[in-house]
C-alpha cells in the first residue's frame, strides 16, 4: 500500500488543510480522499463561483467543515467533487466507478438543491410562511441527509469567504450613538426599533442575498437540524454583512471588556468548581460564548442596553445526575443573589420539544449580572448535538406552519444525526432515513420562484386552483421544467410549473372523472362541481325568465309585477319562480291562471291506472268517501309508499298526488276546501309509472349500458328523452314502470355503478 506521508500535498499549506480534512479517518479512508482531492485540483484549476470565490479552495473547506462534524469519507468526497459534474463527461459513471455510487448520489442530491433559492417579493403573502415552506421543501427533496449537511458547509464556507472579502466599512455608515431613534430592520422581518442605534447597512447586492438568504433559510434549517456550529457562524457572518455597523459596534463593546470578562470567568470557574468539589458534586465548569447575533437578537426583541443582556457572561456546569443540577444551584445562589423573573426549571417541566437544563441569572460582585446555564452530560448532550428539538421554543415568536406529522418526522431526522456513529451498515442508516421522507407532500415552485405545497399525487390542474380558482377554472396546458407536461400527470418535487390559460372559460367534465386522474385534490374538485352548479343553474334562470317573458306576452300582462306574480304561483320569490319554469315545474296553464284571477283553476291531467289492478280492489282509500273514482297525477307520478294528498277535480274524480309536489301546492293554496285526506289500499301492488333523471358524462355505448341494465332488472321502459350539452353531458329522462320504491331504490343504486353516471334520481 501507498505510504499516506508520500502521496500529501507538497506545498505545506496545502498538506496544512488535507490534514484537517482527513482528521479521524484511517489510512486506507485518507489515501482515497488524497485521490479525490488530487483529482478536483487538477479539474478545477483556476474556476470560479458566482460569488468570485475560486472553486477549489471552496471545495476543500467544505471538506474540513465536515472532518469538524466527524462525518464519513463518502460526504467529505462528496464536499471535494461538489462543483464537478458539469465539467467531467458523464460523470455519473465515472464517480461511481472511483469513489462509488453513495458519493455521485449525494452530489446529484446536492446539485438538486443548488437552485432553491429564496425570492424576496414584497407581497401580502406572509414572508415567514414562504421560508418555512421551502425549508420543508429542501428536506423533502433529498435522499439522504447528508446532503442538506453539504448544502450548509457549502453556504458556511460561501459566508467565510464574502465576510473576508468585504469592503472595508465606510466612517459615514456608523450612525452616532445620539441617533438612538433609529430603526434596525431584521432582514426578512418587520421594522423594530434597536438600542444599539445603529441602522443596516447595505453591502453589495450578492453579499445582501446570500446573508439574507442565510438568516431566513439556512440558519433555522441548522437549528432545527441541532447542527449549532452551522447555525451561530450563519447566524454571525449574515450579520456582519447586513448590518456591519451593528456587528462592529456589539463586538466592540465585548472586545472592550473580553480581557476583564475572560478573567471574570476564569476566577468565577476555579471558585465554582473548588465550591462544589466540597460538596462532593463531580462536575466540568465552562465559559459559555455568546455569539454577536444572538446578544444583537436579544437587544433587538427584548428592548435592552448591551448591559442588561444577562448572558453576555455565561458559565455552564455539567454534573452526571439530576439530584446534582439542583445542589448546584443551590450553591450558585448562595455565591451570588438570583435576579428576580430570571429563573427557568426545565428539568421539572421540559419544554415541549424535551429540552431540559436550569437556568439562572445572578448578581455578581462587581454588580453586573451573569447567566448560569445547570444540566447533567445527558441533557447537554440531547442539547448540543440537536436531538433536542430546540428551534421550537428558539422560534416560539415566529408563526410557523409546520403540523404534527412534519415535527415527527424532523424528530426522526434529528435522531438520525446523533445515530449516525453507531450504524455501521450505511444501507440501514440510509434506510432509516427513508422512514422520515417527507412524501405525503410534494413542493413545486411558480416561475416567479413562490414554492407551493400540495398533496403528494397533485397535479398541473391541482396547483392551478391552489393558486387562483379563476386560474383553475381557464387552465389548458402546462409547461413543468420548460417542457409540455399533461394536465393529468402528478407532479413532483422541485419542479417548476407555468400553467397556460385562455382568457374565457370553464373546467371540463372529464376532470370529475376519477379514472382520468385530472384531480387530486379535494378542494380543486369542489370548485369545479361549484362551477358547473353556478353553470346550471344560471342557464335555468336564462331558460325560465324566458319563458315566463314569452307567456306574460302572449297574454299581453307584461308591465306585470313579478315578485307578486311569484307569490299567487306560490314561490318565495322570482329567481324561485324562474327555476321551476326552467325546470318545467311551472307550465303556460298555471302562469295563464294566475294572471286571470277571474278564470277558474285547471285540473291536471292524469293518468287512470286499471289494467294491472285486481277488479274489485282500490288501490286508494280516500278518508271519509267511498266508491270515488281516483287518479294518479302525472305530474308527480306518486307510488307506494309516498305520502299522498287526494285534489277533487270537476267531473273527474280525485287526484292523487305526492304531498311535495308544486302544482298540488299550487292548487291546494287557490282551493282548499277541495284537498282531502288520502293513503294507499289493499291493492297497491299495482305498477306505477316513474320517473327517472339521469346525468352521465357523454360516451359512446352509455345509452345502451343503461337500457340493458333496465331490461335485466325487468323494468319496462315508457318514455325516453335524451339531450347531450356542449361540456359533454347526458341528461336522460326515463318514465318506467315499477312495483313500488323499494324496487326503485335498488335500481337507482345500479344506475349510479354504470360508467359516467354522475347521478340518478327520482323526479
Amino acid at each position: 500500500m501507498v505510504s499516506v506521508v508520500h502521496a500529501l500535498p507538497t506545498k505545506g499549506e496545502d498538506r496544512e488543510v488535507f490534514g484537517l480534512a482527513a482528521r479521524g479517518l484511517n489510512d486506507e479512508a485518507r489515501l482515497k480522499l488524497l485521490d479525490a482531492w488530487n483529482w478536483v485540483s487538477g479539474i478545477y484549476g483556476e474556476r470560479k463561483l458566482g460569488t468570485g470565490e475560486p472553486v477549489l479552495p471552496h471545495a476543500q473547506a467544505m471538506a474540513v467543515i465536515l472532518a469538524g462534524l466527524d462525518l464519513d469519507l463518502d460526504t467529505r468526497i462528496a464536499a471535494l467533487l461538489f462543483n464537478i459534474d458539469d465539467t467531467v463527461p458523464d460523470f455519473n459513471n465515472v464517480a461511481t466507478q472511483r469513489y462509488g455510487a453513495a458519493v455521485a448520489e449525494l452530489v446529484t442530491g446536492l446539485e438538486r438543491l443548488a437552485p432553491l433559492r429564496l425570492v424576496v417579493r414584497n407581497e401580502q403573502e406572509s414572508m415567514v410562511q414562504q421560508t418555512e415552506v421551502l425549508r420543508k421543501m429542501m428536506l423533502a427533496m433529498v435522499a439522504d441527509i447528508r446532503v442538506v449537511l453539504l448544502r450548509l458547509a457549502s453556504r458556511t464556507q460561501t459566508l467565510r469567504w464574502l465576510v473576508d472579502h468585504e469592503t472595508p466599512l465606510r466612517e459615514e455608515s456608523v450612525v452616532p450613538p445620539a441617533s438612538a431613534a433609529g430603526l434596525s430592520r431584521h432582514p426578512g422581518g418587520p421594522s423594530q426599533s434597536c438600542p444599539t442605534g445603529v441602522s443596516f447597512g447595505q453591502g453589495g447586492p450578492a453579499a445582501d442575498l446570500f446573508a439574507r438568504e442565510s438568516l431566513d433559510v439556512f440558519a433555522p434549517l441548522a437549528n432545527r437540524l441541532g447542527i449549532w456550529q452551522f447555525k451561530w457562524e450563519l447566524e454571525d457572518l449574515s450579520l456582519r454583512l447586513l448590518e456591519p455597523a451593528t456587528y462592529k459596534r456589539i463586538a466592540k463593546m465585548l472586545d472592550e471588556r473580553r480581557i476583564e470578562r475572560e478573567q471574570f470567568i476564569a476566577n468565577v470557574i476555579e471558585r465554582v468548581k473548588r465550591e462544589l468539589k466540597v460538596a462532593g458534586i463531580d462536575a466540568e465548569v465552562i465559559g459559555r460564548p455568546k455569539h454577536i447575533y444572538s446578544i444583537w437578537n436579544k437587544m433587538r426583541t427584548k428592548q435592552l442596553d448591551f448591559e442588561q443582556v444577562y448572558d453576555v457572561r455565561a458559565l455552564r456546569i455539567i454534573v452526571g445526575k439530576v439530584a446534582d443540577c439542583y445542589a448546584a444551584l443551590g450553591i450558585i445562589h448562595q455565591l451570588w443573589s438570583p435576579i428576580e423573573g430570571e429563573f427557568d426549571d426545565y428539568i421539572a417541566q421540559p419544554k415541549s420539544n424535551d429540552y431540559r437544563s436550569l437556568h439562572t441569572a445572578v448578581v455578581a460582585e462587581d454588580g453586573r449580572s451573569m447567566e448560569v446555564q445547570i444540566r447533567t452530560r445527558e441533557m447537554d448532550k440531547h442539547a448540543e448535538l440537536g436531538v433536542a428539538a430546540h428551534w421550537r421554543y428558539k422560534e416560539a415568536n415566529v408563526p410557523t406552519i409546520a403540523d404534527s406529522s412534519y415535527d415527527n418526522k424532523i424528530a426522526l431526522l434529528r435522531q438520525l444525526l446523533t445515530w449516525r456513529d453507531e450504524v455501521t451498515d450505511s444501507a440501514a442508516w440510509v434506510e432509516q432515513f427513508k422512514r422520515a421522507a417527507l412524501d405525503d407532500t410534494i413542493y413545486v415552485l411558480t416561475p416567479q420562484g413562490r414554492v407551493v405545497d400540495l398533496p403528494h399525487g397533485a397535479t398541473p390542474i391541482d396547483f392551478a386552483y391552489r393558486l387562483h380558482t379563476d386560474l383553475g377554472h381557464r387552465c389548458r396546458g402546462a409547461r413543468v421544467n420548460g417542457q409540455m407536461w399533461p394536465l393529468n400527470r402528478p407532479l413532483a418535487n422541485g419542479q417548476t410549473v407555468e400553467i397556460s390559460a385562455v382568457r374565457e372559460g370553464g373546467p371540463s367534465r372529464d376532470w370529475l372523472n376519477p379514472a382520468q386522474g385530472y384531480l387530486a385534490t379535494p378542494g380543486a374538485r369542489r370548485k369545479v362541481r361549484q362551477w358547473f352548479s353556478a353553470q346550471e343553474s344560471a342557464a335555468t334562470l336564462v331558460q325560465g325568465r324566458a319563458f315566463i317573458a314569452r307567456e306574460l306576452q302572449r297574454e299581453g300582462q307584461t308591465q306585470i309585477n313579478l315578485d307578486e306574480l311569484a307569490g299567487k304561483l306560490g314561490f318565495r320569490n322570482v329567481d324561485a319562480m324562474f327555476a321551476a319554469a326552467g325546470h318545467g315545474e311551472l307550465g303556460p296553464r298555471q302562469i295563464q291562471l294566475a294572471v286571470r284571477a277571474e278564470a277558474p283553476v285547471p285540473e291536471p291531467a292524469a293518468d287512470v291506472i286499471t289494467k294491472r289492478s285486481r277488479a274489485g280492489d282500490s288501490q286508494v282509500l280516500l278518508v271519509g268517501v267511498d266508491k270515488l273514482m281516483t287518479q294518479l297525477g302525472r305530474c308527480c307520478k306518486p307510488a307506494p309508499p309516498d305520502a299522498i294528498l287526494g285534489f277533487v277535480t270537476r267531473g273527474r274524480g280525485v287526484s292523487i298526488h305526492r304531498n311535495e309536489c308544486v302544482n298540488f301546492r299550487h292548487l291546494a293554496k287557490q282551493h282548499p276546501e277541495r284537498v282531502i285526506a288520502a293513503e294507499w289500499g289493499k291493492a297497491s301492488e299495482g305498477v306505477y309509472a316513474i320517473d327517472l333523471q339521469i346525468e352521465a358524462h357523454d360516451r359512446q355505448g352509455l345509452l345502451r349500458d343503461i337500457s340493458e341494465l333496465l331490461s335485466r332488472e325487468k323494468i319496462n321502459v315508457t318514455a325516453v328523452k335524451t339531450l347531450s350539452s356542449k361540456d359533454g353531458t347526458a341528461r336522460m329522462n326515463f318514465t318506467v314502470e315499477m312495483n313500488g320504491i323499494a324496487v326503485l331504490k335498488r335500481v337507482l343504486g345500479l344506475l349510479r355503478k354504470v360508467p359516467g353516471v354522475y347521478s340518478a334520481q327520482r323526479v
